[in-house]
């Protein structure tokens, strides 16, 4: 997890050209949360500026929304991805994971590494697995390939949409593709005359 300041970076939104906001946390520090302006300069190095910093985290969660939003406004670019401790999720389907057996990409070491009892079936049975590691950051392609590493649904999908969907958004999917693979209803059928029985 990035650090700035002696605040830990909770959450950061990159924007396609570069720039992002990122929140952060210290819960000694008079103002525990703050809000910064960032970008990766020359050696790939993040580097925050323009703080907004407060005591309520909720109001600081929507300060970052209402920044990376007016940022989008005034210079009309997209979400190119979202960093959060343990928001990508890689399985290593071949292995354990062990030293030399995952990546290290300078700034994105794993957050988290955990290995299970013996290969199970993982994602509802997707597919099979001896653990996982959590990053920051996305792995590239060829990261994940290079190492065997599998992706979970969720990080393919925030690598195409650059951003995670409303919950709300994926019941509303979910419950229109259960609809649609179910059976189609038998026909009524009229029943005989019992003659007023």
């Amino acid at each position: 997890m990035d650090k700035n300041q002696g605040y830990a970076i909770l959450k950061a939104v990159m924007l396609e050209n570069g720039r992002g906001f990122a929140l952060g946390e210290h819960p000694t520090a008079p103002s525990p949360f703050v809000t910064w302006a960032c970008y990766d300069d020359e050696h790939g190095v993040r580097q925050y500026e323009w703080g907004h910093y407060g005591s309520d985290r909720a109001a600081l969660e929507r300060d970052l929304l209402e920044r990376v939003e007016n940022y989008q406004q005034q210079f009309s670019v997209k979400v190119a991805q979202i960093e959060a401790p343990g928001l990508y999720k890689y399985y290593s389907t071949q292995r354990p994971v062990d030293i030399g057996t995952f990546p290290k990409p300078a700034g994105n070491a794993p957050d988290e590494i955990v290995n299970y009892d013996k290969r199970v079936p993982v994602e509802g049975g997707a597919f099979l697995a001896w653990g996982h590691l959590t990053y920051t950051k996305p792995l590239t392609e060829k990261q994940a390939a290079d190492y065997e590493l599998r992706p979970a649904p969720e990080v393919s999908g925030l690598l195409r949409e650059g951003r995670p969907r409303p919950i709300a958004e994926q019941m509303k999917e979910a419950g229109k593709l259960a609809g649609e693979r179910q059976a189609p209803s038998a026909p009524k059928r009229d029943a005989p005359d019992r003659g007023g029985r």
